[in-house]
């Protein structure tokens, strides 16, 4: 094995997760013990930080405040949604990346996100070796989405199903409370994968979860989502439904009118608003009281709600990055593999090439979705049930959550 030494940065991209800063946390924490590694550096803003060189001290940092990352949602360095061009286009970000990799002897660079924090990752690793200078490149997995490829599973997405699941159930409670009819149609976060708004059928399994889910996998028809809604309200008096932002007719376009005034970083739809207009259809057809719930941001930082499996795993995902890292390993994803153990679930490590990680998506396969494409049958519910699993304990002052305050000292 050849030995390479010096520094190392983590930078954090893309959209939080409540157990974002685990993974963070475990490359930090592993680094920190290497004799390999000069430096541990935390990019402020993700790749961003980077092309600034503002850049942390994370060996200046508490221990204590470093611990306290793994119950602490959101990205702790800052993120970012910048897309760095290809570098035979133009090549200006990745000079000024190399500058500052030789500034600080950066040999080691993890980067933390989703798909297109993969792709960035991809692309630094190729720059690297088309100049010859020596850099491990690793990409550590996030996404509640859960639509990376090559992995079983995403690091965040346990604990946002999770959130998903208890809410569906808390809500389940209050729409019944009423001798007078209501519906509640429930919007979930999930732009082309619905496996956030499949976790609602979690809630089926103990009588409290929706009764008709809808997902990006499949087309949507209104007036068959009328028809269902309607013939469920007539027979029962309440009606609970679950719908991903990301749903679309057949003709691709999205049902939420919000696509048309805005996208993100990378040009993706910023969707939202769903629910509302849903509500209104089934209040006009029906007459019937109707509440269009948005979770929103709450479902990516409910940390209260989060699942230890999720916190262990996503910090072993990290420290999986450095370990592969420090062994020669370079242009990899640690991609989770689920095994099964004395008849329980288990997870372990895997490397995926971030040739095939990056832009792909993975989605629900076709046959967990139910016939009538409203629902998902019980092979989802084997899939995402170990996901959710445990309770951490979650340090607190006067029953408040209490986070991680880093000093963020930015290197020389």
């Amino acid at each position: 094995m050849n030995e390479l030494k010096g520094a190392c940065i983590i930078g954090q991209s893309g959209g939080p997760t409540s157990v974002i800063n685990a993974s963070a946390y475990g490359v930090i924490d592993t680094a920190l013990k290497s004799n390999l590694i000069t430096q541990v550096l935390g990019a402020e803003y993700g790749i961003r930080g980077v092309l600034a060189d503002r850049l942390f001290d994370m060996g200046l940092e508490d221990s204590h405040e470093l611990e306290l990352l793994k119950y602490t949602p959101s990205s702790a360095l800052g993120s970012c949604r910048y897309k760095i061009a290809e570098p035979s286009k133009d090549d200006t970000d990745y000079k000024r990346i190399l500058e500052v990799f030789r500034k600080h002897n950066v040999r080691y660079f993890f980067y933390n996100g989703g798909k297109d924090s993969m792709d960035t990752c991809n692309k630094i690793n190729q720059y690297m070796q088309s100049v010859g200078y020596e850099c491990r490149v690793m990409g550590v997995p996030k996404t509640i989405d859960n639509d990376l490829f090559g992995t079983d599973h995403c690091p965040g997405y346990g604990s946002a199903a999770k959130y998903i699941a208890t809410s569906m159930m808390e809500v389940y409670q209050d729409a019944h409370v009423y001798d007078t009819g209501m519906i509640v149609v429930m919007e979930i976060m999930g732009r082309h994968a619905g496996w956030l708004t499949a976790a609602a059928a979690l809630a089926s399994e103990y009588g409290a979860g929706p009764d008709l889910l809808y997902l990006p996998e499949t087309d949507f028809s209104m007036q068959k989502f009328i028809d269902s809604a309607k013939k469920i309200y007539a027979e029962t008096g309440k009606c609970l439904i679950a719908v991903s932002e990301g749903i679309h007719y057949e003709d691709g376009d999205f049902v939420s009118e919000a696509k048309k005034s805005a996208t993100d970083g990378f040009g993706h739809a910023q969707l939202g608003g769903l629910a509302t207009i849903l509500a209104e259809v089934l209040k006009e057809e029906t007459g019937a009281k109707v509440r269009g719930i948005e979770l929103n941001l709450l479902q990516r930082c409910g940390a209260h709600l989060a699942s230890k499996t999720d916190i262990e795993e996503s910090y072993m995902a990290g420290k999986a990055a450095v370990e592969n890292a420090l062994n020669g390993i370079n242009g990899r994803m640690i991609g989770f593999e689920r095994v099964i153990k004395n008849g329980r679930y288990a997870c372990k490590t895997k490397l995926i090439p971030l040739m095939e990680v990056a832009n792909a998506e993975k989605k629900i396969p076709k046959d967990w979705i139910n016939e009538t494409e409203d629902g998902v049958n019980r092979k989802f519910i084997e899939y995402a049930l170990p996901l959710i699993q445990g309770e951490p304990d979650l340090p607190k002052v006067d029953s408040l959550p209490r986070f991680a305050h880093l000093k963020k000292i930015l290197a020389k």
